[in-house]
C-alpha cells in the first residue's frame, strides 16, 4: 500500500508542480523564503484536502464531484487572466520583484488540491491510515513545488519581460486541463 500512496502523491502533486513553474517564472528575483512560502502553502492544502475528504466520507462525494472541476477552472483562469493583464501593465524597465500575494497563493493552493478531496473520500472507503497518507502527499507536493519554482525561476531569467504573461497562460491551461479531464473523464 505504501507505493500506492507514493504514486497517488506524485499524481496529486503534478498540478502544484505546474503552478510552481508558473510562479517561478512570474516572481522576479525569487528567493528561498518566497519559494518556501509558496511550496508550504501548496503542500499544506494538498495534504489538508484528502484529510477533509476522509472526514466527510462518501456522503459529500457526489456534491463535490459535480462542481470541483468548475471551481478549480474558475480559480486558475481568474488568476491566470489577472497575471496576463499585470504582465502587460508592468513597466518592463523596472527590476522590482513581483510580490507574493497571499490571496493568489491560497487560491492556487485550493484550486490545485480540490481533486485531493475526492482522493480523501476514497481513502475513507478503504480504511487507510490517513495521517501517514497526508504526510506523504504533503511532503511529495512540497518537493515537487520547490523543484517547479526553481525550474520556473531558471526559465523566467531567460524569458525576461514576458514571464508573467506566460505564467498566466500556463495557469489557464492547467484550469482547462482539469476541466476537460472531469468533463470527458480523460
Amino acid at each position: 500500500m505504501e507505493w500506492s500512496i507514493v504514486i497517488i502523491a506524485i499524481a496529486l502533486s503534478m498540478d502544484s508542480f505546474a503552478v510552481s513553474i508558473s510562479n517561478g517564472i512570474g516572481i522576479k528575483n525569487l528567493n528561498f523564503k518566497q519559494a518556501l512560502v509558496v511550496a508550504l502553502s501548496l503542500a499544506f492544502f494538498q495534504g489538508l484536502m484528502p484529510y477533509l475528504g476522509y472526514l466527510s466520507g462518501k456522503s459529500f462525494d457526489t456534491m463535490i464531484r459535480e462542481v470541483d472541476h468548475w471551481v478549480a477552472f474558475a480559480l486558475l483562469a481568474f488568476i491566470g487572466i489577472k497575471m496576463i493583464i499585470e504582465g502587460f501593465q508592468t513597466n518592463q524597465n523596472t527590476c522590482e520583484p513581483m510580490p507574493i500575494k497571499p490571496g493568489r497563493i491560497v487560491m492556487q493552493s485550493i484550486a490545485t488540491s480540490i481533486d485531493a478531496f475526492a482522493v480523501g473520500i476514497s481513502f475513507a472507503l478503504i480504511k487507510i491510515d490517513i495521517f501517514h497518507s497526508v504526510l506523504i502527499i504533503g511532503i511529495t507536493t512540497f518537493l515537487f513545488s520547490m523543484t517547479g519554482l526553481r525550474m520556473g525561476k531558471w526559465m523566467g531569467e531567460r524569458i525576461g519581460k514576458k514571464a508573467e504573461i506566460i505564467g498566466g497562460i500556463v495557469l489557464i491551461l492547467i484550469g482547462i486541463k482539469i476541466l476537460l479531464e472531469h468533463l470527458y473523464e480523460l
